[in-house]
Formats: C-alpha cells, sequence, structure tokens
C-alpha cells in the first residue's frame, strides 16, 4: 500500500510583492511584528495594504 500526500499548496500573489524592509518603512513597523505579518501573509503588497486598512494603519507619506 502506498501513502498518498496532499500536495503542497501555495498562495497566489496578488498585485506586486513588498520587501520586508519596504513593508515595515511604509507601515512603521517594527521589525519584529513586519517579519511576523510578512511571513503569516506572504509578500503580497495588495493582501498586506487591506490588512493594515482593516488594522486601520495609514501608510507612512
Amino acid at each position: 500500500m502506498t501513502s498518498v500526500t496532499a500536495p503542497a499548496t501555495r498562495k497566489v500573489l496578488r498585485g506586486r510583492p513588498y520587501s520586508l524592509g519596504e513593508f515595515a518603512r511604509k507601515y512603521r513597523l517594527e521589525e519584529t511584528e513586519a517579519k511576523r505579518l510578512y511571513e503569516k501573509f506572504g509578500p503580497s503588497a495588495t493582501e498586506l495594504d487591506l490588512l493594515m486598512a482593516a488594522k486601520r494603519r495609514l501608510p507612512a507619506h
């Protein structure tokens, strides 16, 4: 009997990707918080901007 494992799922990237540093600077985040969110939600600028809007965090200008 062979064992079958589910294929690894990949999240589709929506929008352009942020670098971790760019994301942290844009929202004035501590490095540890920026890294936590980046790893949890991925590098998608669209996803991260929506997340920060939901948290009512405005980007730095």
